[in-house]
């Protein structure tokens, strides 16, 4: 119960960062967040043509078969070291 709190308060301090992540750290806080509150990816992966949801869909299946509980605590430390 203490995981789920903490990523919640995670995900609350990831919209109030210091300074806008680069474009890789986004995906990674996107995919990990995607993996711990739904799992793996489903359906198909987009088209070349559509670049970010491309991105955002690589990312998270990156991460397939990463436990949920791993997901949050990934997420809890990667928004931990963006805050500073």
């Amino acid at each position: 119960m203490i995981l789920q709190q903490e990523f919640e308060q995670a995900v609350a301090d990831s919209k109030t960062l210091p300074q806008r992540p680069d474009n890789l750290t986004l995906l990674k806080i996107y995919a990990l967040f995607k993996q711990a509150s739904s799992g793996n990816v489903e359906g198909e992966q987009p088209a070349m043509t559509d670049f970010v949801a491309r991105a955002k869909w690589d990312a998270w299946n990156n991460l397939k078969d990463l436990p949920a509980d791993d997901a949050k605590q990934q997420y809890i430390d990667l928004i931990t070291d963006l805050k500073g």
